[in-house]
């Protein structure tokens, strides 16, 4: 490797030795983000065992926050598998089977089964606007994976080299709770029983996926039906799921005219995506952060390409969401 690429290896990888007291529920400091979701969960090392009690503890703080962040924790592969195994256990990236369909070898591969690695860098190891993931590009607003039949229940992100700051990439998240509460009384119920085909052709940098021919009507749209609204297993309570959208053809609904389904879904889109249902992240390295993409969606800002960013992703498994 060159010196560019030893750098950004050594500084990927680089872990502070394990020390301090052990991990326990007395030691946890909740402090809310003061938005519609969202807290900071301080009093925990990640490169430490996780007991029963904290486990059980940082899941309550898991549904009753949607998204948990935990900064200054330095970790290796394996501890972040861990940290992903305390909220439940891991499942594959979805995208890497079109990958592997074409003979390709999947993105994100790391030296853990259990994480994906995302990152701007191109195949020389320089970080590039595009690449065949999400590059240095906007993603945006989507529920990971709702592309397939049983998306994945939460998703965790550990930053391990981030562009400084003022330079993009920041994060946001909606609670799509708040999304499906707030909506009026009718429109509940016109949509309590209709179904979303969540289209699968692209990421959600916009990306055709490998082997994917682009549509030309909705009925040529792939991908798996989903509930428009749905409960949340562990809560009990509802919210909105409407996954990606693209522009047409892409997701609509089913059951309802082509013109019907797009006025539909402009107006839920819109009302989803309200600032005051929001909460933004600026990174700093170490960050590690979980959510709950049941119940909430994320985007990402563009960044500037000419620095590298390299993140470790593992995701939580789900159920057929009903």
């Amino acid at each position: 490797m060159d010196t560019v690429l030893d750098n950004i290896h050594e500084a990927e990888f680089a872990k502070r030795p394990v020390s301090g007291p052990p991990n326990t529920v007395d030691q946890l400091e909740v402090v809310p983000t003061g938005a519609a979701l969202g807290a900071e969960i301080r009093g925990i090392d990640f490169a430490k065992p996780v007991p029963d009690d904290v486990k059980q503890k940082l899941n309550e703080l898991w549904f009753e926050n949607l998204v948990l962040l935990f900064r200054d924790q330095s970790l290796s592969q394996t501890d972040v598998s861990n940290a992903s195994n305390v909220f439940g256990p891991t499942q594959d990236a979805a995208a890497k089977q079109y990958f592997r369909d074409t003979d390709q070898k999947p993105l994100g591969d790391s030296e853990h089964p259990d994480i994906n690695r995302l990152s701007n860098l191109g195949p020389d190891g320089t970080p590039v606007r595009e690449n065949a993931g999400l590059g240095s590009l906007e993603v945006i607003w989507h529920s990971d994976n709702s592309y397939i039949e049983t998306p994945p229940a939460g998703s965790m992100l550990y930053s391990r080299i981030i562009p400084p700051e003022g330079h993009g990439g920041e994060t946001s998240f909606n609670n799509q709770y708040l999304a499906y509460e707030t909506l009026p009384d009718d429109v509940k119920e016109r949509i309590k029983d209709m179904k979303l085909v969540h289209d699968s052709t692209r990421n959600s940098a916009g990306v055709l996926r490998p082997g994917v021919k682009l549509p030309t009507k909705p009925s040529e749209v792939p991908g798996p039906t989903h509930p428009l609204v749905r409960t949340h297993p562990d809560t009990g309570r509802k919210a909105l799921y409407l996954g990606r959208r693209r522009v047409y053809p892409s997701s609509y609904i089913v059951g309802i005219s082509d013109q019907e389904s797009e006025e539909l879904l402009d107006y839920l889109w819109e009302h989803a995506c309200k600032p005051e249902f929001a909460w933004m992240h600026h990174w700093k390295v170490d960050d590690l952060l979980i959510w709950d993409n049941r119940c909430a969606m994320h985007r990402r800002e563009e960044f500037d390409s000419s620095y590298p960013r390299i993140l470790w992703r593992t995701q939580m498994k789900g159920e057929v969401p009903v």
